[in-house]
């Protein structure tokens, strides 16, 4: 596993199970929710599937489960591939209380099991702000590519670059320059939901922030053939942007 790979799942297992009960109620409580409306949960990313009964979906980075339980409630063979075994045990639970199967794999991504994954998925689908976690765009994007069928498509939902220059959606991130390569030492995700005496304790995370053109060009110099790209206002302020969602598809040979 890469070092920034070991500090940053130091960051993700930090007290995670007990901040996903804090924030989303206990399992049960969760899968509750999920049920009522699983595709309501999905949120915008509901119409970039074509459909989900029995469709292979590798849920990258896909934390506690919040969009891979619903797909799995829609019918669909989901894959949670994520860093933090807390993340996984609060993710199992919630889908076991809600009635439906869950597989999750706790790995460094970028060594996903390829003996058993390569080209096993329809869908590699990401969002929530993950890609500034891997310091190789092109890396990511690689096993992205690998883990997928012929015809199989990627959602890659993220934070928008644009919140490398504007902290649009209020995360408190330091702004920087938008075309800066440079690895930056960050709070984890949640840490801003703690008081300051166990904020100041946490572990960080090592992140790179990455442009419009080095994820979209990353995808096409990778293989994938770019369909779609949608972008989406910040969650508080309509006028700036603050998310996006680039949509590809793996040619068959």
């Amino acid at each position: 596993m890469r070092d920034y790979s070991v500090q940053n799942k130091k960051a993700w297992e930090y007290s995670a199970y007990n901040f996903w009960v804090e924030h989303e109620g206990m399992p049960e409580k969760r899968a509750k929710k999920d049920l009522e409306d699983p595709k309501r949960m999905l949120r915008k990313f509901a119409k970039y599937f074509d459909s989900f009964e029995n469709v292979k979906i590798a849920n990258i980075c896909g934390s506690c489960g919040k969009k891979a339980v619903p797909l799995a409630i829609l019918g669909a063979d989901v894959t949670v591939f994520d860093i933090s075994e807390d993340n996984r045990r609060y993710a199992t639970e919630t889908a076991k209380a809600a009635g439906v199967p869950l597989n999750y794999e706790v790995c460094d991504i970028i060594e996903i099991d390829l003996d058993k994954y390569a080209g096993y998925f329809d869908i590699a689908f990401m969002e929530g702000g993950i890609l500034h976690y891997f310091h190789d765009i092109d890396e990511f994007m690689k096993m992205m590519y690998a883990i997928l069928k012929p015809g199989g498509k990627i959602i890659c939902s993220d934070f928008h670059p644009f919140t490398k220059i504007n902290d649009s959606l209020k995360l408190g991130l330091p702004s920087i320059s938008y075309f800066s390569t440079d690895i930056l030492e960050i709070e984890m995700a949640h840490a801003r939901f703690y008081e300051d005496e166990i904020r100041k304790n946490m572990p960080k995370c090592k992140v790179r922030k990455y442009t419009v053109s080095e994820i979209i060009n990353s995808m096409i110099r990778n293989g994938f053939v770019l369909k779609q790209f949608d972008e989406y206002p910040a969650w508080e302020d309509e006028t700036l942007p603050g998310e996006f969602a680039a949509i590809g598809i793996k040619e068959k040979g």
